[in-house]
């Protein structure tokens, strides 16, 4: 059964389906029973959800719950109470096989520090997801990301002989390969100069225009969040406002409020 409809799930544009949502996720760590350990709340009863088909920003201070949100909503970490749902599947309900089939078939990761495997091409590690699961790639797609994302003259390169702009490529092209209904992407352009950053975000905005790609991204950058449809702000592990067509300095004005 599901819990009520989350407060932010109407800060959509009308008859866009919801890709992702969490309903009252709640999470927290630590004990301060026998260890005497402070407990923090990362995520205080949070509601929110995700429009298919848009680019959605997670932005808050240090320690505000984005990360946790994030991980929660993409079968990395658990909640202790709450409801999170991709589609109509509730994940809170899958054990770890089902949450292991659900990450590799139908969701996409970008992450700050690429997470290639070094011993493989370019190519190889875009097709990785897919070999794993023994499916076949589609090579008239693969060709189409490889393409978009300008890597059809690095393809037999490891990543180690490519700049960390192009190993960024390579990972927004391995997310995108097997046509995830989401990609959740945490701090993608955290590790890269401002010109590369934009060049990746660029990419990926235009991925959910032409491709109807659905990506979450968590950022504390005001510029990165500007490239998004939307910023959904948190602080003390709960929702505190949303901001849509964002611009860099709207975002930093409430961060600015928000203490960070």
């Amino acid at each position: 059964m599901l819990l009520e409809t989350p407060t932010y799930a109407d800060h959509q544009p009308p008859n866009v389906p919801i890709a992702a949502r969490a309903l009252r996720a709640t999470k927290a760590y630590g004990s301060d029973s026998e260890s005497g350990d402070t407990t923090v709340v990362a995520l205080d009863a949070v509601d929110a959800a995700f429009g298919a088909g848009r680019f959605t920003a997670i932005m808050g201070p240090s320690g505000s719950g984005k990360s946790t949100l994030m991980h929660c909503l993409a079968g990395l970490d658990r909640l202790d109470s709450g409801q999170i749902l991709i589609g109509d599947t509730d994940v809170t309900t899958l054990d770890e096989r089902g949450l292991t089939k659900l990450r590799r078939d139908r969701i996409g990761f970008v992450f700050q520090s690429f997470n290639l495997i070094p011993t493989l091409s370019a190519i190889e590690n875009i097709t990785l997801p897919m070999n794993l699961a023994g499916t076949s790639p589609d090579q008239r797609w693969i060709d189409e990301v490889v393409g978009a994302v300008g890597l059809a003259d690095r393809l037999r390169h490891r990543p180690s002989e490519l700049s960390g702009g192009q190993q960024q490529r390579v990972a927004v092209a391995r997310a995108l390969a097997s046509r995830p209904e989401i990609i959740f992407a945490d701090e993608p352009t955290g590790n890269l100069d401002s010109r590369t950053g934009g060049e990746i975000l660029a990419f990926m905005r235009s991925a959910v225009r032409g491709m109807g790609q659905t990506i979450v991204m968590v950022t504390h950058d005001p510029v990165a969040a500007s490239a998004t449809d939307r910023v959904l702000f948190l602080a003390d592990g709960a929702v505190v406002g949303d901001l849509d067509e964002p611009s860099a300095d709207l975002v930093l004005d409430r961060m600015r409020v928000l203490g960070n």
